[in-house]
């Protein structure tokens, strides 16, 4: 027997829009709630999520069109996008906002897909698994720290890949613009002064060649890093050791992943990924409406590398890799496209400096296995990186430290035949960064509690819950989903039985700002729906 997730996972992401609910708030209650069915039908509540929707500044407003396409195959979507003429100077814009609008009806896989501007990947997302009737969905994101490649004409490259035939039928129809916001008294946008592409599409980063503007101060790569494409390195955090006897395997690391920026073959930057779950991941059903966090909008990890821009600005070409450490030699199933984000010094044409301290030692990973009825592995992982360099400034020697610590704790049990199958894993990414006596600290811990059993009517019931967990600053982000679905395997979808209730809380709380959402369904209808 496939583990119990095996037969439903295909890569895929979007983020629906949390504006598409909030009407429903307070109504539902009153009007006595809306009619659950006893179980899925052939329709369901259009995909919707708890994040807040992207606040926008009170100016004129201008809207450009930069992709439609129905996808159907792997063909890309290639078009040129102009920046708008009436809403101020091109690249000195308050916000920018990108929100892309989808279709799918019938049967389908969830799909991941991107966009790509003049080559930089300013988006990356997946898409819901339709219900027979269809859907439509929404996904937002803030693109203003893209408004230099945004201010010239560039070209751009689209692509959701997607199969259609006589089973999956559903095509993929999709709508992405850009709104620009003039600028007002309030503009606060730090956008770099350039974004360099390393890599397009859904590459992983290797041997890219880097040549930075001889006068940067600060230095930043952005790795947009999945697993995907529908093998184990989508579920990277279920892989085992070679000597423990599982449907996915890995190597001697087992789910222990890590991604790595190296510069001229030195580690520069460390991070934790996300365990990102797609919508036909465990079992569809936990996402029909709700998808998990982060699913829609993928977050790119952030690498602060301006201890080594003193090194980067001696007017030479370095190599800048990605990796993905635990994956098997060989092993595919990670895509890594990575810009580099480069603030420069206004009043200085070149700027000097050097890395003056380094600390990077091997991840310490370990894993203990236990054979028997109930197979055990217990996984634990740590990293720590600290690097030092200063720059001579226009404003003075500036020094800038970066340190990074990551750790990994998976528990993974399940039976022989894998009709039963539990873990829980937790990650922890701490990141501090002191510049000339200004200290910023990012805390972000990730969790992942799930348990799968196939009952004798082979029943697959699936109880999950994700939990995102941020303290950037003084800001707080708290988003936690719980979910619990049963249908039946091998069948006729008509003949499924599909039940399921989700949940999910969006908590944000900081100077002078408080959000919280709640959402929750019943059989794909959506039953609560409380911004507080």
């Amino acid at each position: 027997m496939r583990r119990p997730h095996a037969p439903l996972r295909r890569a895929a992401t979007v983020l629906a829009a949390a504006l598409a609910s909030l009407a429903l708030a307070a109504g539902t209650a009153a009007a006595g709630g809306p009619t659950v069915p006893v179980e899925f039908g052939t329709d369901y509540h259009d995909p919707v999520t708890a994040a807040p929707p992207i606040s926008t500044p009170h100016t004129k407003a201008c809207e450009v069109t930069v992709a439609e396409a129905q996808f159907k195959d792997f063909t890309p979507y290639t078009g040129t996008y102009t920046p708008p003429t009436g809403c101020g100077t091109p690249g000195r814009w308050s916000k920018v906002v990108l929100r892309m609008d989808g279709n799918v009806k019938g049967r389908q896989y969830d799909r991941l897909g991107y966009l790509d501007i003049g080559g930089v990947q300013v988006f990356r997302t997946s898409t819901p698994e339709p219900s027979q009737d269809g859907i439509n969905w929404s996904v937002q994101k803030d693109v203003t720290e893209y408004e230099k490649t945004l201010s010239s004409a560039q070209s751009v490259d689209m692509l959701i890949g997607n199969v259609v035939n006589d089973t999956y039928t559903g095509i993929l129809d999709v709508k992405v613009t850009l709104t620009f916001y003039a600028p007002g008294h309030d503009r606060t946008a730090d956008a770099p002064d350039q974004v360099i592409p390393l890599s397009d599409g859904d590459s992983v980063t290797t041997g890219a060649s880097l040549t930075v503007p001889r006068n940067s101060e600060r230095v930043l790569a952005e790795v947009y890093a999945t697993g995907s494409g529908g093998g184990c390195e989508e579920f990277w955090y279920s892989a085992t050791t070679p000597n423990a006897s599982y449907s996915c395997q890995g190597g001697d690391d087992g789910p222990y992943r890590e991604v790595q920026v190296s510069v001229d073959g030195k580690v520069a930057g460390i991070a934790s990924p996300y365990p990102n779950v797609w919508t036909g991941g465990w079992s569809p059903y936990l996402w029909s409406v709700i998808p998990s966090p982060t699913a829609f909008d993928v977050r790119p990890l952030t690498f602060d590398l301006t201890p080594f821009a003193g090194l980067l600005n001696d007017g030479k070409a370095h190599t800048v890799d990605v990796k993905v450490v635990g994956v098997p030699a060989g092993q595919t199933g990670w895509s890594a496209p990575t810009n580099v984000l480069v603030w420069q010094d206004a009043h200085r044409s070149v700027v000097t400096g050097a890395v003056t301290s380094y600390e990077k030692d091997a991840p310490a990973v370990g894993n203990t296995f236990t054979d028997g009825s109930l197979r055990h592995l217990v996984t634990s992982g740590k990293d720590h990186l600290k690097v030092s360099g200063y720059l001579n400034t226009s404003h003075g020697r500036v020094t800038t430290t970066v340190e990074r610590t990551l750790t990994t704790a998976i528990d993974h049990q399940w039976t022989p035949d894998e009709n039963t199958d539990n873990q829980t894993g937790t990650w922890t990414d701490h990141q501090l960064v002191a510049s000339n006596g200004h200290l910023s600290r990012t805390d972000r811990t990730y969790t992942l509690d799930g348990r799968a059993t196939i009952d004798s009517a082979n029943r697959l019931r699936v109880v999950m819950s994700l939990a995102d967990q941020a303290h950037l600053g003084a800001t707080r982000i708290d988003d936690t989903y719980q979910g619990d679905a049963t249908f039946t395997l091998g069948v006729a979808r008509e003949d499924r039985h599909a039940v399921a209730t989700t949940s999910e809380r969006y908590r944000l709380s900081g100077p002078g700002e408080h959000y919280d959402h709640t959402l929750a369904t019943e059989q794909g209808v959506l039953t609560q729906d409380v911004l507080r």
